[in-house]
């Protein structure tokens, strides 16, 4: 994993941690939230061993069923494709907390933690810009109304495009990637599309004639 994919997650993580009132906030403030999003990540290692390890169970059980309570072939076959379902769902589910312990440990270095500190406060000391340029790239939809969620991966990805030097097209990656994982079904075309649409919009006017 790259120190700064690690870093966006966590910032992710931390942002809603933040206070609501906009003064810049002190490093030691900070490190504790991002502490708090290591422990977050922790247990959510531990919810996704359980809810796979149920799965299996599940799975299990449906087998068991198709065996010796089904009726017919029919019913035997959708009781077997139930129980590759719940496998299939459980080995994804672990295959996600595979990854989270490599995201723990390596949160614990020092360029991780300081891209996630300068993360955290630009976004923090900009989001007053940031804000009315995501409204003006949204077509009949405002910011306000969507799930904070996809607010703040917006507002991560807008930071780093114009106060970071990440270039566009590797911040929209970034925060489709973690839309992947953390906002909805359609949420990583939403935010494809605002993000496409904030990057014209900023070349436009960087490449605008001064007057």
């Amino acid at each position: 994993m790259q120190a700064r994919r690690i870093a966006r997650e966590l910032a992710l993580l931390s942002i809603g941690q933040l206070p609501t009132s906009k003064e810049r906030l002190e490093t030691q403030q900070l490190q504790a939230i991002l502490l708090a999003a290591v422990r977050m990540l922790t247990n959510e290692v531990q919810d996704t061993l359980e809810t796979a390890g149920a799965e299996i169970e599940r799975g299990s059980d449906r087998l068991l069923s198709s065996e010796t309570r089904a009726t017919d072939l029919n019913s035997a076959k959708a009781m077997v494709q139930d129980a590759i379902g719940l496998t299939q769902a459980a080995i994804n589910r672990l295959g996600t907390a595979l990854e989270l312990p490599e995201l723990i440990q390596l949160s614990n270095q020092q360029d991780v933690r300081d891209y996630v500190l300068s993360l955290l406060n630009s976004v923090r000391t900009h989001q007053d810009e940031v804000d009315p340029l995501l409204n003006q790239s949204m077509v009949d939809w405002q910011l306000h109304r969507l799930a904070r969620i996809d607010r703040d991966i917006l507002r991560i990805a807008v930071t780093e495009m114009l106060y970071l030097g990440v270039p566009d097209r590797v911040a929209i990656n970034e925060a489709v990637e973690l839309s992947k994982r953390y906002s909805g079904d359609e949420g990583h075309r939403f935010i494809n599309g605002v993000l496409r649409r904030v990057s014209d919009k900023l070349r436009t006017i960087a490449t605008a004639p001064s007057e």
